[in-house]
């Protein structure tokens, strides 16, 4: 549930982010005559993402057996890619609502509907489709997804857009993008390891199988599962947020790792980097 609630929230706060900058920078120079065309991008492009999500349901039901653990891992390391790439480009982004405003500006001075709808419309398509392979991935992951959580997320998303939206963007968003993206990384490391553990029971991997270690306790006399157990309330909770797994592989360890690890040193540098080019203004100036 918790997994759920933090891709939904996360891609939708984003897709209501852009809508939301947009539409505001447009009642701002007063150019609301391209209001419409901004809502007729949100409609479609959400239309589009459903029609995808149905898209892929079909096709992931269409596999069984070692088909099917193949199609869930490549699902999770596709989630894995398109998750990270878009933690690297929140990392390089400082001023989003600014970026956002001078591809704005350039399209109100062509004076192209097509151009602002196409804006809207890839964001919110991009976001949704990002939606679908991620729960895609969780619900390979953990036999099903929560409905709930997922709602939940959403509809957090759609309150927190509006009183950015209303409040114009004077919320430090730099930081809220800091803080989310360090879940996102350890969820992102999570589905790269599980992937990996899809293509060994698919025997597609047969190197590092070994068993890293076994921290599952034994499974209750009715059934249920402890609550330290992958399985169990706290195990599985770690295992939504960040990618617990109670008896992984070798493979799958040293995968986490080596993830976390080049992620971070990008994040580091990266930071270094905006700091020296700050440095250099400033002393500029």
């Amino acid at each position: 549930m918790l997994s759920e609630f933090v891709i939904t929230f996360r891609e939708s706060l984003e897709a209501a982010l852009i809508a939301g900058i947009v539409l505001s920078y447009l009642i701002k120079t007063r150019q609301t005559r391209f209001n419409n065309t901004v809502y007729l991008g949100i409609v479609a492009g959400i239309v589009a993402s459903v029609i995808g999500a149905f898209a892929f349901s079909a096709l992931a039901g269409g596999f069984e057996g070692s088909a099917e653990q193949l199609f869930e891992g490549i699902t999770m390391l596709v989630g894995a890619i398109l998750l990270t790439t878009m933690i690297l480009w929140m990392m390089q982004q400082s001023h989003i609502a600014q970026e956002l405003h001078s591809r704005i500006d350039e399209k109100i001075m062509q004076a192209q509907k097509a151009g602002i709808f196409a804006l809207v419309f890839v964001a919110i398509f991009r976001e949704g489709i990002e939606t679908v392979i991620f729960l895609g991935a969780v619900s390979a992951g953990n036999a099903g997804i929560s409905v709930i959580g997922a709602m939940a997320g959403i509809i957090a998303a759609i309150f927190l857009g509006y009183l950015i939206f209303v409040s114009s963007l004077k919320i430090d968003l730099k930081k809220f993008f800091n803080t989310t993206s360090i879940v996102l990384i350890l969820f992102a490391a999570g589905l790269i390891a599980h992937g990996i553990h899809e293509f060994q029971e698919a025997g597609a991997i047969g190197i590092g199988t070994e068993e890293a270690w076994n921290l599952n306790p034994a499974i209750n006399p009715d059934g249920s599962f402890p609550l330290l157990h992958e399985k169990g309330l706290v195990g599985s909770f770690f295992r939504d947020l960040l990618g617990y797994n109670g008896n992984p592989s070798v493979l799958e360890v040293f995968a986490y790792i080596a993830y976390l690890v080049i992620v971070v040193f990008y994040w580091k540098r990266s930071s270094l980097k905006k700091a020296r080019l700050f440095k250099i203004a400033s002393g500029r100036n």
